[in-house]
C-alpha cells in the first residue's frame, strides 16, 4: 500500500468494472484494436494495483463477453494473443506477491488450451492469498449464468440431493458465478454507453452504477478515485424508505 493512497472508511467491498472503450480509444488516436486492447490491459493492471492500496476485498473485470466471438476474427485473434501474454508473463507472480486472489467465471472451455491452462495456474498459484479477490468474467453472459445454474439445480433435484420447495434466492445464487461472494456494491462503466450488456444480471439487483465517458484505456486511479467519491455520497434503501443512509457519513 502506498503512503499516498488514502482509505475511505466507506469504500465499496465489491466493484465491478465494465471495462468500454478499447476500440474507440484506438480509433481515436489512429491506432489499431489491438494497440487499444494492451492499453486496456495496462489499465487494468493500474486499476487492480489500485482498489489493493484502497483494501477494496473484491474487484470484478468484464474481461470478454459471450456476445465477443461474434467480433471480426483478427480482433479475436489480438484478443485471445493478449489473454495468452498477460497469463504468461510477470503479471501473474506480481498479483501472487501481492497477496491477490485471481479467479475466472465464464465458459472457460471456450477458450485455447494454453489459455486455459494459464487460468488454471494463475487461480492455483494465488488460492491461498487473502487479500483482494480479483474475479475476470472470460467468455461470460449474465443469461448464460442463469441459465447454467437452473440447470445445475434441476441435475440435482433429478438426483434427489435437492427439492423443488427447497429453491430460494440463496440456492440460486450459491449456483451461479459468483455464488458464495458479495453482491457488487459498485459497478464502474467506461466508454460513455449506459447499459448493463448481459453483466452479472442476477448480482446487480442493488448495485450503485457509475457511468463515464472516460474510455478504459485511459481509465487510472484519479478516474477510479471520483467514482469512489461519487460512491460515498450515494443513499441506499435496499428497497426500503426508513433505512436510508449516507454513505459518507
Amino acid at each position: 500500500m502506498t503512503p499516498d493512497s488514502p482509505i475511505v472508511k466507506n469504500n465499496p467491498k465489491h466493484i465491478a468494472f465494465i471495462m468500454d472503450g478499447n476500440n474507440r480509444w484506438a480509433k481515436s488516436k489512429g491506432f489499431s484494436p489491438r494497440v487499444g486492447y494492451q492499453h486496456g490491459a495496462e489499465a487494468a493492471k493500474l486499476v487492480i494495483n489500485a482498489c489493493v492500496d484502497q483494501a477494496i476485498p473484491y474487484v470484478t473485470l468484464f474481461a470478454f463477453s459471450s456476445e465477443n466471438w461474434v467480433r471480426p476474427p483478427g480482433e479475436i485473434k489480438s484478443l485471445m494473443a493478449l489473454f495468452l501474454t498477460v497469463l504468461n508473463r510477470g503479471e501473474i507472480q506480481q498479483l501472487h506477491n501481492n497477496n491477490v486472489r485471481l479467479l475466472f467465471i465464464g465458459k472457460r472451455g471456450n477458450f485455447a488450451e494454453k489459455i486455459q491452462l494459464g487460468m488454471k495456474h494463475a487461480e492455483d498459484l494465488t488460492k491461498n492469498n487473502v487479500g483482494t479477490t480479483v474475479i475476470v468474467a472470460a467468455d461470460y453472459g449474465g443469461r448464460w449464468d442463469l441459465v447454467n445454474s437452473t440447470i445445475e439445480i434441476c441435475n440435482k433435484i433429478r438426483a434427489k440431493e435437492l427439492s423443488a420447495e427447497q429453491i430460494n434466492e440463496a440456492i440460486i445464487n450459491n449456483h451461479t458465478s459468483l455464488g458464495g461472494f458479495p453482491d457488487p456494491d459498485l459497478c464502474i462503466r467506461t466508454g460513455g454507453e449506459r447499459r448493463l450488456s448481459n453483466f452479472l444480471l442476477w448480482h446487480f439487483a442493488y448495485t450503485e452504477f457509475y457511468f463515464t465517458d472516460c474510455f478504459w484505456p485511459d481509465f487510472n486511479k484519479s478516474e477510479l478515485q471520483l467514482a469512489l467519491d461519487d460512491y460515498a455520497h450515494r443513499q441506499r434503501r435496499f428497497g426500503g424508505q426508513n433505512k436510508t443512509f449516507r454513505l459518507g457519513n
